[in-house]
């Protein structure tokens, strides 16, 4: 578990700035599902440096982010006070599998490009015990990488397929556990904690360079590798993936088109 609470350390500021901001349509969506256009209270499970969390600010009257990487609940706090409505936004540390919240005290959870990597029976438990009767839980997250340029996105696939190999071969995360995405909706199913799930696909845009798009792909972990010398930039060909980058999205921003695929299940 320490493993993987630490796999983010000294890379917050890259995660932040190069991850994108979950689309607006998903609290429209949600404030439906849940019956409910001001939620009292919003719980953040795996809040990261605050992008998931922040969104809500404006809809909900009391934010919880809950992220036991400490680096990570730093950099969020930095970003609240910058936020508005940033007083409605509190960091706390915790697992999704032991948040210390009241029974019944959130009317949404959510969990945003971080349900992979925590325990699903424990989790959908803890989920369930703080939920509100009717309450609404939604896992989202979106596929790697954006639509952006087809020359490109073949080059990150072949960089993250050599990272892949690299990091099995050399076994370097023994420790860090995770869960397919793909299997969410069944093991949210199969727990018995929720009386209706579902799963949908919203869309979302942004704009991003080239360095971005580095910035991207390095924060899908690889940068951690790079700084520890675990790997090079030739060995999973991210010097190939920089000039192509450079040559097809160039220094100015382009759209970034991102696809979300989203669980939701109703207590």
């Amino acid at each position: 578990m320490t493993e993987t609470i630490n796999i983010w350390c000294g890379e917050t500021a890259l995660y932040d700035e190069a991850r994108p901001h979950p689309p607006g349509i998903l609290l429209d969506i949600c404030t439906q599902l849940a019956h409910n256009q001001q939620p009292s209270v919003v719980v953040d499970l795996g809040s990261g440096t605050g992008l998931s969390t922040m969104i809500w600010a404006e809809r909900a009257q009391h934010v919880i982010g809950i992220e036991p990487n400490v680096e990570m609940r730093v950099q969020a706090e930095c970003q609240r006070v910058a936020c508005s409505h940033g007083e409605r936004i509190q960091y706390q540390d915790g697992l999704s599998t032991q948040t210390s919240l009241p029974e019944s005290c959130a009317d949404i959870v959510t969990c945003s490009q971080s349900l992979h990597w925590m325990e699903p029976a424990p989790t959908f438990a803890e989920v369930a015990r703080i939920l509100c009767s009717g309450g609404l839980f939604v896992a989202y997250d979106y596929d790697w990488p954006p639509t952006v340029h087809w020359e490109v996105e073949q080059a990150y696939h072949d960089v993250i397929a050599r990272f892949r190999r690299i990091r099995a071969e050399r076994a370097i995360d023994r420790g860090v556990k995770s869960w397919s995405k793909e299997n969410h909706l069944l093991r949210m199913q199969d727990s018995g904690q929720f009386r209706y799930v579902k799963e949908l696909v919203v869309h979302h845009t942004e704009e991003g360079n080239a360095q971005r798009f580095i910035g991207l792909t390095v924060s899908y972990g690889i940068a951690r590798y790079l700084k520890h010398g675990y790997l090079t930039e030739q060995e999973v060909g991210l010097d190939y993936l920089q000039c192509v980058a450079q040559e097809l999205i160039g220094p100015e921003p382009i759209p970034w088109y991102f696809s979300y695929r989203v669980r939701i299940g109703i207590k």
